[in-house]
């Protein structure tokens, strides 16, 4: 991949110790993105089971929710790479600073069209401008990631993505906490009550009644706070990228087996992740009864081992020149990572007059265990960890059918542990020596995204066959073995086909 030239607004470069304080505010700028498009993602589990009772869907039509948002990643994906191939790359054109702003721009019109599809009560609206959220987030995507490897020098940019995603992370583990809150519980006390085909109130499983101010005046922050960050990064003197590299014609970058097989590996991977992250809350009901207000607490644990598992991923597959010293700051960086997200969760508890007890997450400790031994026996390789935290996921499906009670619960929500590192560790397998075919095969792989809009949809549809959740989670176990398969064989590099 060709080096970028680095202009700053005004066209002249940036360098020194301005060039220091322009790239430390481009990067908190960007960093707050990756937090906000993470939040509002997993926002959408909180959504599922609002709109679920809204317009009384079954399992298969409120996973149409995540179809569409991740439908709409696909859809934007596949016309920028068709513009980039046919007429050039579209961002190097209008600057990664615009191409963000009009992201923003797109993504807080799709927020705000929330307030009227709530107040006519049509389902169709919903899931229209969950879709136009959906392009605004693919624009930021496409710009944002290759914006922050480029804020710095070379030999760290995998440091910044790293402490940008680990922001993305912490805003899908406090999503359902603050959203679960704000939905079925502080909103629930406002506005009139939502009623049902019977002209009765929509109830949530606490008691209070279902109003549309639930998801209208969230939603609506939402809208200011991405106009808010559009005029910011607009008045900003943030520094301008150019590059010189040529897209080639044609799809040359699928000529390599690895790729291929990789593109696959991240289709089933994040759709087995928000697929199981979406019908947590309603799984929660099912096998134990448990509130949404309840409910969303244990779902922040979910996302939490995300975030924890890429901070220690961090540790253990970057350049560490003493093993004892990275197990070191992995334990307490783990141990600090799980007090954060359980202080979260606890003092939001209390607002909501149900303290959550430190009794309720023990079993969190022994996944926590588990996925530390798993990086030892990873060994610090990409692929080898891969395959050991496919085969301990897919160990903790087959548990979770064959169990019931919190013994279920807990091995789903302690999946999310071990979804960690699957995202960064497939991408750089897929794309592992593609020479002048990586900017090609990175935009094949975003467009695997799709995955988070085919496998909700597919395991909803099963578990209403099904008569429930419970045993529809051999959809995501498929999903595991093939994630497995790539850890241990999928990812080696062959020859380009001719």
């Amino acid at each position: 991949m060709a080096v970028p030239t680095v202009n700053a607004n005004a066209g002249t470069a940036v360098t020194g110790d301005d060039s220091s304080r322009n790239y430390r505010t481009a990067f908190i700028v960007i960093t707050t993105l990756f937090f906000m498009w993470g939040f509002i993602t997993v926002l959408n589990d909180i959504l599922i089971p609002f709109l679920k009772k809204i317009f009384e869907l079954n399992r298969f039509q409120s996973m149409f929710v995540q179809f569409t948002f991740f439908g709409a990643y696909f859809i934007g994906s596949v016309i920028y790479f068709f513009i980039s191939v046919l007429w050039g790359d579209p961002m190097s054109k209008m600057g990664y600073k615009n191409g963000l702003i009009w992201g923003l721009i797109i993504s807080a019109i799709a927020c705000a069209g929330f307030y009227p599809a709530a107040a006519i009560k049509e389902y169709g609206l919903f899931l229209a401008m969950l879709f136009i959220l959906g392009i605004g987030f693919t624009l930021l995507q496409i710009a944002a990631n290759p914006y922050v490897a480029l804020l710095g020098k070379p030999e760290t940019a995998s440091s910044r993505l790293n402490l940008s995603q680990a922001f993305n992370s912490f805003g899908t583990t406090i999503a359902p906490i603050i959203g679960g809150y704000l939905v079925f519980h502080f909103f629930a006390k406002i506005g009139a009550p939502l009623l049902n085909a019977a002209g009765k109130p929509i109830l949530t499983d606490t008691g209070l009644p279902m109003t549309a101010l639930g998801v209208q005046l969230p939603y609506l922050a939402f809208a200011g706070i991405f106009l808010l960050l559009a005029v910011l990064i607009k008045c900003t003197p943030l520094p301008l990228f150019k590059s010189h590299e040529q897209i080639e014609k044609g799809i040359g970058a699928l000529r390599y087996p690895h790729l291929v097989l990789g593109m696959i590996a991240i289709f089933v991977y994040v759709g087995a992740e928000v697929s199981i992250g979406s019908l947590f809350i309603n799984y929660a009901k099912e096998v134990v009864s448990l509130p949404e207000i309840t409910a969303k607490s244990f779902l922040a644990f979910y996302w939490g081992g995300a975030m924890i598992g890429r901070f220690l991923g961090a540790i253990s597959l970057g350049d560490n020149k003493s093993q004892t010293s990275m197990y070191i700051k992995m334990f307490i960086t783990a141990v600090l990572a799980f007090l954060l997200i359980y202080g979260i969760v606890y003092f939001e508890s209390i607002k909501s007059g149900n303290a959550f007890a430190f009794s309720n997450v023990t079993p969190f400790i022994i996944f926590l265990v588990i996925q530390y031994a798993g990086f030892i026996i990873g060994k610090s390789h990409a692929g080898k960890t891969l395959l050991v935290f496919s085969m301990i996921v897919m160990t903790l499906l087959v548990i979770t059918m064959a169990t019931t009670g919190y013994v279920a619960l807990w091995t789903v929500i302690g999946i999310g542990l071990f979804n960690s590192i699957m995202w960064s560790n497939i991408f750089t397998l897929a794309i592992k020596d593609l020479g002048q075919h990586t900017s090609q095969g990175s935009s094949l792989l975003v467009m695997m995204i799709l995955g988070g809009a085919i496998v909700p949809l597919v395991q909803g549809r099963v578990a209403d066959v099904m008569h429930g959740y419970h045993f529809s989670f051999f959809i995501p176990i498929i999903c595991y073995c093939y994630l497995a398969f790539y850890g241990w064989k999928g990812h080696q590099h062959k020859k380009a086909i001719a």
